[in-house]
């Protein structure tokens, strides 16, 4: 079991609800990161079965040395449990100048779960914005979408790009638009991406010491409001591509998220949700 201290805590859980994914600059050594590097280039990681736990995977490799980082295991035990299950990895290889981007899109097809796999994108070298790296839009994770059906969308209010330094590393929520981006340099770029998928229910999993702490009253909450503060302030925050109209209908898939997460049916932002659930008999 891993300590505590390296699990995810309720702020960091908020965030990845309200925009789905987190980042951790920095995180992975560089010995790791060369280690990685020379194994791309000499084909040498190798995945396993679809529904193989986790822990079997990768086993003497540098593949491996990067997953048994506390700071790795944490975020996934946070998310996904403890040992989830293996679903796929990319090796994504961008040449130097290559001629296109690659276009908008979910790697998922339409999917209602609440359950949520998650998405590793571990970055071994530094990213200048010149080299591309993997492109995102912040919490389109409920905009349900069939693969690369938004692949017409360019240029988000909002989008981010990961422009990042070795070892970076991005859990992503499996239904993230997302894309990579055109590699303008003279050096190749590299990015690993590894699949999870849960084995157990995705309650409280990750170290809850101060989720009461991260609560406040709703009617003290306004929107437009740009702190993060506590739960309720990150689960508040419109992103700016958000439509006017539907700003309000993203929160509330935030709290139904969030409900699932911590089994407290009774918690609101706004009084959004409970609102709709009032039926009197």
């Amino acid at each position: 079991m891993i300590d505590k201290a390296h699990l995810l805590n309720s702020k960091q859980m908020a965030e990845f609800v309200a925009r789905g994914f987190l980042r951790f600059d920095e995180l992975v050594p560089d010995e790791i990161n060369d280690k990685v590097m020379r194994d791309i280039d000499n084909n040498a990681i190798k995945g396993s079965p679809a529904g193989t736990p986790l822990s079997q995977c990768y086993q003497g490799s540098a593949i491996r040395e990067m997953l048994d980082l506390p700071q790795i295991q944490g975020l996934i035990q946070s998310l996904v449990g403890a040992d989830p299950l293996f679903d796929h990895d990319a090796i994504h290889v961008r040449e130097p100048n290559e001629g296109k981007a690659q276009g908008l899109h979910a790697d998922s097809i339409i999917d209602l779960r609440s359950h949520f796999d998650i998405q590793i994108m571990y970055f071994p070298h530094d990213v200048p914005l010149e080299m591309g790296g993997t492109l995102l839009l912040p919490g389109s994770h409920f905009r349900k979408v069939n693969e690369a059906d938004i692949a017409a969308y360019q240029n988000m209010r909002g989008q981010i790009p990961m422009v990042c330094k070795a070892g970076s590393v991005l859990a992503l929520h499996h239904g993230i638009w997302h894309c990579g981006r055109q590699n303008r340099t003279n050096r190749r770029r590299y990015m690993f991406k590894l699949r999870l998928n849960p084995a157990v229910r995705q309650m409280r999993l990750w170290n809850t010491d101060d989720l009461d702490q991260g609560y406040r009253d709703h009617q003290e909450i306004f929107i437009g409001r740009r702190g993060r503060d506590n739960v309720q302030d990150i689960l508040s925050q419109r992103e700016p591509w958000f439509e006017e109209a539907s700003g309000r209908l993203e929160i509330v898939n935030r709290i139904k998220l969030w409900r699932f997460l911590t089994g407290d049916e009774a918690f609101d932002v706004h009084y959004w949700l409970t609102r709709l659930e009032n039926m009197p008999a």
